[in-house]
């Protein structure tokens, strides 16, 4: 079987722009791409991954690793939405998009799809003033800053649920002793 393994973009040198938003960029940065404090990015826990273990359920009533990045993206896309003004709740499938065709090319297409939502989200983080982030955000009883780091918290968490699913896949694949 063709296994396609994921690329990562390197870490861009962080930005000469000063500031909170100029930080909270490199922080969803490091939290997707890499050089991150805690450990591997998001992306870099997908390098090794294929369309069979992005799709496979290894534990049950447990989102895959694409079903995860899926909804990564979800929320970048929501959070860019309400940084441009308007009120975004992601429910049912457009919180957790289904997998509809479990192949390579499908796979490979989520990524790309993924990281430029990404790119777009950090690109528009960037372009902030600090004073936007006290403004609400609409329809919530938040600020951005409190939502964009929520962003980053957010990746990490799945990130996590990654790494755990990949050693699942990988503990069952082994022989018993």
């Amino acid at each position: 079987m063709l296994q396609t393994k994921v690329k990562i973009r390197p870490m861009k040198e962080k930005s000469k722009a000063s500031g909170e938003c100029a930080d909270i960029a490199d922080q969803l940065q490091r939290a997707f791409y890499g050089s991150a404090w805690h450990g591997p990015a998001l992306m870099e826990l997908l390098e090794d991954v294929d369309a069979v273990t992005a799709a496979a359920k290894p534990l049950a009533g447990v989102h895959s690793i694409w079903e995860l990045l899926l909804h990564v993206a979800a929320w970048d896309e929501a959070a860019l939405t309400r940084l441009r003004g308007s009120k975004c709740q992601p429910s049912g499938d457009a919180n957790f998009p289904p997998v509809t065709k479990p192949d390579e090319a499908a796979w490979r297409k989520a990524v790309a799809a993924a990281k430029h939502m990404h790119d777009r989200l950090v690109k528009a983080v960037s372009a902030l003033p600090d004073e936007r982030l006290r403004d609400r955000v609409p329809g919530k009883r938040y600020d951005f800053y409190h939502m964009l780091h929520g962003i980053v918290q957010h990746e990490l968490y799945h990130a996590g649920q990654i790494a755990i699913l990949k050693k699942v896949r990988t503990a069952r694949a082994l022989p018993l002793p």
